[in-house]
């Protein structure tokens, strides 16, 4: 894995709007801003890093997949701060088994040893269009007879052929619903564009314009049509505080929802420490616990409904080195062991590693100077030589 500076193309704003890409551009004060889309440099990857990152990416994922079944059995949703209401609804649909899309895997990886897990967004992951289209037209424009570790989009389409073969959806369309930002609906288009691809009927609509029908005991969208199957981006954490959370819970069964509510038990970072306590020493993990950093002295504390780097607090020695603003301060924290990565020309990736269809499709990398990730930081392209 090493890391390249090169020349953005002239009009690589034009470009990558044209496919989507919107929020290209960070707001810094400035009148140019900060690139968020950054083709000014880019990774090159090896044969045998994508192999570690695949099979590391499923290794995972199996694992978390082991850890659901361990937290319904032993019951141990306390410690992961899961909602009450949340709690029958994780239990109803991971015995039905609704659709579950994809997930993004954060791990910390420069090339030597084993990828590590920094955290799974397995409920509400955003970064999708770059991952899966913005970054393969660069790579195709820029250098055609490379390759690159990115059959997302390919991966999206065959996922919901194969749902649609075995109709595992409820009713004729689908129903897409996301926040009033820039980076959800990208997220959700490319979604809902795969899903057209396959062949399926979709529809989009807001979050707040999910509507409630009393009579028929079911949701509607904007025409009065019921919804039978929705994608939602909007974590479950937040939705157990919904005013139709109990609608929710008494329909559970004759409406789907995606991603299903089970994910809300990944989707956490408490499940950092009981992997660790479940598969001590695997190579894929670092050390984690709830109750402090126990003799660690390398180390990070995060809040486990943390986004984007929010109120992280990394140490060295012992000794706070950085730490990041946010709105998380009040809730529970993990502690991790810092993962040693090294930085590239002052740069610290971060590799964003996808699973659709419960298996590994590609990766995207986001790096930033100051060693936490968050929103400022960059998504830089790849290819693999």
């Amino acid at each position: 894995m090493q890391r390249y500076a090169i020349a953005p193309r002239a009009d690589w704003r034009t470009k990558v709007e044209s496919l989507g890409l919107l929020f290209h551009t960070t707001e810094d004060g400035t009148d140019a801003g900060v690139p968020y889309w950054s083709e000014d440099a880019y990774y090159t990857l090896s044969d045998a890093d994508v192999q570690r990152l695949e099979s590391a990416t499923n290794e995972l994922h199996a694992r978390c997949l082991d850890l659901v079944q361990h937290v319904i059995d032993a019951d141990r949703f306390g410690e992961l701060h899961v909602p009450e209401p949340l709690i029958p609804l994780i239990r109803e649909t991971w015995e039905t088994e609704p659709p579950s899309l994809y997930g993004r895997f954060d791990l910390a990886y420069d090339g030597n040893g084993e990828p590590k897990l920094l955290e799974y967004n397995a409920d509400t992951p955003t970064s999708l269009l770059e991952a899966a289209v913005i970054q393969w037209h660069w790579a195709q424009e820029k250098f055609p007879q490379a390759d690159q570790f990115n059959g997302i989009w390919e991966a999206l389409v065959e996922m919901w052929k194969r749902l649609k073969a075995e109709r595992a959806f409820l009713g004729a369309e689908i129903h897409f619903a996301h926040v009033d930002e820039m980076e959800d609906l990208m997220t959700v288009a490319v979604l809902q564009d795969t899903a057209q691809e396959a062949g399926l009927v979709t529809s989009s609509l807001g979050i707040e314009e999910i509507g409630w029908d009393p009579g028929s005991k079911c949701f509607v969208d904007l025409e009065e049509m019921r919804i039978w199957s929705i994608f939602k981006l909007y974590p479950w954490e937040w939705i157990a505080k919904d005013d139709f959370m109990p609608q929710i819970a008494e329909t559970i069964r004759e409406t789907q929802w995606m991603e299903p509510a089970w994910k809300a038990v990944l989707s956490n970072k408490a499940i950092l420490p009981l992997l660790w306590e479940r598969f001590p020493g695997h190579p894929n993990l670092l050390p984690a616990y709830f109750d402090g950093p126990r003799g660690m002295t390398d180390y990070v504390s995060k809040p486990i409904f943390g986004r984007e780097g929010a109120n992280v607090t990394v140490y060295r020695g012992g000794q706070a080195a950085a730490s990041a603003d946010g709105p998380y301060g009040t809730e529970p924290l993990v502690y991790q062991q810092l993962a040693p990565i090294r930085p590239f020309d002052g740069h610290t990736p971060i590799i964003g590693s996808w699973v659709i269809d419960h298996a590994s499709a590609g990766v995207g990398i986001r790096e930033s100077r100051p060693i936490i990730t968050d929103n400022f930081s960059r998504f830089v392209p790849h290819v693999i030589q």
